[in-house]
């Protein structure tokens, strides 16, 4: 028998696969989200990067446990917001995950939505890409650099905004 995640939170195990629906459906949003935007292959790191951190923003902002009732549409403005150049996106991810899981520890739930956003959360922060210098100064690129110089970026610091512009571009 399968269970969605949410609403398998007896914690009893029994032998039935929980399926982790929300983060599922978090990261099926934000996949399309990225492709309808079409702003990188689908295959690249950096479409990973994008799609990873919309899918925390979706999955982690859906407090009342309605991902799989919401309409993308309605959503788009709250996501906009928290994904946001002067937000503090990533803070806001680790407090959101702290308390969901201080949540799944006091009933005793399982939680493999959370287990799957924490992985999320640590390839973005762990995960370090190869990415334009978006402080370098224009102009200033070394001769036969085409594309200016590139440095190292936390993959959550390059696929946020990829995902807020693929929110913009829907």
């Amino acid at each position: 028998m399968l269970h969605r995640g949410h609403e398998s939170t007896d914690g009893t195990g029994g032998g039935e696969l929980t399926v982790p629906m929300a983060w599922l459906y978090a990261e099926y949003i934000a996949d399309e989200l990225l492709r309808t935007g079409d702003l990188m292959p689908p295959t690249s790191f950096e479409f990973r990067a994008g799609r990873d951190a919309l899918a925390l923003t979706v999955f982690l902002s859906d407090t009342e446990g309605e991902l799989s009732g919401i309409r993308v549409v309605t959503q788009l403005e709250t996501w906009l917001s928290l994904t946001a150049y002067d937000q503090p996106w990533q803070d806001w991810v680790r407090e959101a995950l702290a308390v969901r899981a201080a949540d799944a520890l006091a009933t005793g739930a399982q939680a493999p939505d959370l287990e799957l956003a924490g992985n999320a959360w640590r390839w973005l922060e762990e995960t370090e890409l190869l990415a334009p210098d978006l402080n370098a100064v224009p102009g200033g690129a070394p001769g036969g650099e085409e594309e200016g110089p590139k440095v190292w970026t936390k993959a959550w610091q390059l696929g946020l905004p990829l995902g807020h512009l693929a929110i913009h571009l829907f």
